[in-house]
């Protein structure tokens, strides 16, 4: 059956100490460039939401994006989506006074699923959305927090079931296993969750190609798709770096000759609209 929703792509760029990093399976970070710059970039060429999240936030207890949220809201006129350290009220309140249309929750609500209660009743549910991390060892699935940092003994399936019924608004699903390696979707956890859920999917982690976009959206039941690697590695020979004490310098230096990036967003979405799904052009 093919799947009816309005599918968005959505660009994910992780933030630590105010710079784009990308890494493999949510380790080995490097430095791309100036956040800002993408998400403006991602915006004039058709994204339809921006995600930024905090790398290091929880690890040291603390969300530093309230700048880059507001720059990019006075710049870009498409939903922004904000995550990392986010654990109290007063932390979701700061979020959406910056500029943030969505919150992006995962080990607060791991460790406090009424604290996803509290927040949906508070903020509306359509503003929440639940973070599953979730990382395959030894044939069995468990969910993650700390941006995988940390393995729970839970499955991400039935934690998906759970905070549907907390009030997640919408689940924003990466497999550890499949990030950053470009080899395709783990399809199989992808289906099973999208399949059994009221409230709209992201799925992230794995896309190398147009064609892996495609074949997610076409054997599941996802509202969106999240894109880093595709994406950052491309462009970012666009935009020169600062500081450049900071980063793999050798690697973003020969990445510079190559030659004039795709527009990746603009290939999936023609794709998409010749298969006949529903997408903003």
């Amino acid at each position: 059956m093919k799947n009816k929703n309005f599918i968005r792509i959505i660009p994910k760029l992780d933030i630590k100490n105010g710079m784009l990093i990308k890494g493999i399976n949510l380790e080995g970070l490097r430095v791309l460039g100036d956040p800002f710059n993408f998400a403006r970039y991602y915006y004039e060429n058709l994204a339809d939401e921006i995600c930024y999240i905090d790398n290091v936030a929880t690890l040291y207890g603390t969300n530093n994006l309230s700048n880059f949220i507001s720059d990019t809201a006075k710049n870009i006129f498409i939903p922004i989506s904000v995550g990392g350290g986010i654990k109290t009220i007063d932390d979701v309140k700061r979020i959406f006074n910056a500029g943030a249309d969505k919150i992006c929750v995962n080990s607060a609500a791991i460790e406090k699923p009424k604290f996803l209660n509290k927040i949906a009743r508070i903020f509306g549910s359509a503003n929440i959305t639940i973070i599953i991390e979730y990382i395959k060892i030894d044939e069995k699935y468990f969910i993650t927090k700390s941006t995988g940092r940390d393995t729970v003994k839970i499955d991400p399936i039935k934690w998906a079931k759970i905070v549907e019924k907390e009030g997640a608004g919408e689940i924003f699903l990466t497999s550890v296993n499949h990030e950053g390696l470009k080899k395709g979707f783990d399809i199989k956890v992808i289906k099973k969750i999208s399949d059994n859920a009221s409230i709209p999917i992201i799925a992230h982690g794995g896309a190398g190609e147009v064609k892996h976009v495609i074949e997610l959206v076409k054997k599941t039941n996802v509202s969106g798709v999240a894109l880093s690697s595709l994406l950052h590695y491309d462009i970012a020979k666009f935009f020169k770096i600062k500081n450049k004490a900071i980063g793999n310098f050798n690697y973003l230096e020969s990445n510079s000759k190559i030659k004039k990036p795709k527009n990746f967003i603009k290939l999936i979405k023609k794709e998409l609209n010749k298969e006949g799904y529903n997408v903003r052009l």
